[in-house]
């Protein structure tokens, strides 16, 4: 399970160095693609495969989803780890997430999240503030 929040720099060259936690379970290498909200989604091999065999069972003659597996396989990249811990994030996606320097990675359950950490910032005092209505609105998890 991938969790926590971590700050990180874009550099020139269009690398971000990935949080050492989640580097042990992402095998080497994985999957980024455009994410919701201006965000990327990154996922393991695996849960890739998950989401895919899902993706498929959408009904091809919906435009919705259509529109959605397009925008979702067309900006997925397959990248690998390197040596300091980095990985290259291609331009069509640092462009889609308004990525320049300060990036913020988190972890989500089963994907990681990359944003811009000025957008991060924003969600999270705009989501902080309405924490607990979203919460209940959800499903009563009885924590």
């Amino acid at each position: 399970m991938f969790m926590g929040e971590y700050k990180h720099n874009l550099d020139t060259k269009g690398r971000i160095i990935m949080p050492s936690k989640f580097r042990e379970l992402l095998d080497g290498q994985f999957v980024i693609t455009r994410g919701l909200d201006r965000c990327l989604f990154a996922y393991t091999e695996e849960e890739w495969s998950r989401i895919e065999e899902k993706l498929k069972t959408l009904p091809l003659t919906k435009k919705d989803a259509r529109k959605f597996t397009r925008l979702f396989f067309s900006g997925a990249a397959a990248v690998e780890i390197d040596k300091q811990g980095r990985i290259n994030i291609p331009q069509n996606l640092r462009e889609y997430a308004g990525l320049t320097k300060d990036c913020t990675v988190i972890g989500v359950s089963s994907r990681i999240e990359i944003w811009d950490s000025a957008a991060w910032e924003d969600f999270y005092t705009e989501s902080e503030d309405n924490f607990e209505d979203i919460a209940e609105d959800l499903i009563d998890f009885d924590l």
